[in-house]
């Protein structure tokens, strides 16, 4: 029993001796410690006064400028989608003034595509690239419009790539035989029928009721038939 009382009080006096220890510090550093949950509230207080009072006021004005060029580029008025109409913003300005916002980003998207249509493949790259999403079905859409931009400059592998990574990025009855399909036809460019095989059998297998598989039997028999297989 005293060997049990020895170790109860051993137990106390170490738990008392670490409090001692615990309360020294904190009395030798009080000025440090108090400087820096001061620096944290400061921190927490700065962040949402940001986003309160910046951030949020910015998005809502982004997202209204947004609407009148997203209305010129349903209308196929790309011109005035990207530089506005000397009244309202284009998607260029919206990027400039408003970038770091969610519209901002969207907007690249959108000045991305309006390039596509126009031609000018490397500056639609460049503006596609810089944008993310985390909507699997815009984020897709825009690889895969990077790789429509990689085909009309003839670079074929980076095409490719960029096909595969949309079609396998969420991937989903809408989105993926899509670019799956356009992958096969790029590597039916490339002489590479066995790659096209695989994708044209995928779309076959994986997604029977898409319009893709409609045809695909023809585009399978094809592959095979220049692989020598029938």
């Amino acid at each position: 029993m005293a060997k049990k009382k020895d170790t109860t009080e051993g137990r106390i006096e170490a738990v008392e001796s670490a409090l001692s220890k615990t309360e020294q510090f904190i009395e030798s550093n009080q000025k440090i410690i108090t400087y820096v949950i001061g620096g944290l509230i400061v921190i927490v207080l700065l962040y949402f006064g940001y986003r309160k009072f910046v951030h949020l006021p910015k998005e809502k004005a982004a997202q209204e400028a947004m609407y009148k060029a997203e209305n010129y580029f349903e209308s196929d008025s790309l011109d005035l989608a990207l530089m506005g109409d000397g009244e309202s913003y284009g998607f260029l300005d919206i990027i400039e003034d408003y970038g770091s916002t969610d519209a901002g980003n969207l907007a690249r998207y959108y000045a991305g595509i309006c390039y596509l249509e126009k031609g000018e493949f490397e500056t639609a790259i460049d503006y596609l690239k810089d944008f993310s999403s985390s909507d699997m079905i815009v984020s897709g859409m825009a690889l895969g419009a990077i790789g429509d931009a990689y085909m009309e400059l003839g670079e074929i592998d980076k095409a490719t790539s960029y096909y595969i990574r949309a079609a396998e990025n969420n991937e989903n009855e809408m989105v993926t035989p899509t670019f799956l399909m356009k992958a096969g036809w790029a590597y039916e460019i490339n002489k590479e029928y066995k790659d096209a095989l695989n994708v044209y059998e995928k779309i076959k297998q994986d997604y029977p009721r898409s319009r893709e598989a409609r045809e695909i039997d023809k585009y399978i028999a094809r592959a095979k038939a220049e692989l020598g297989d029938i």
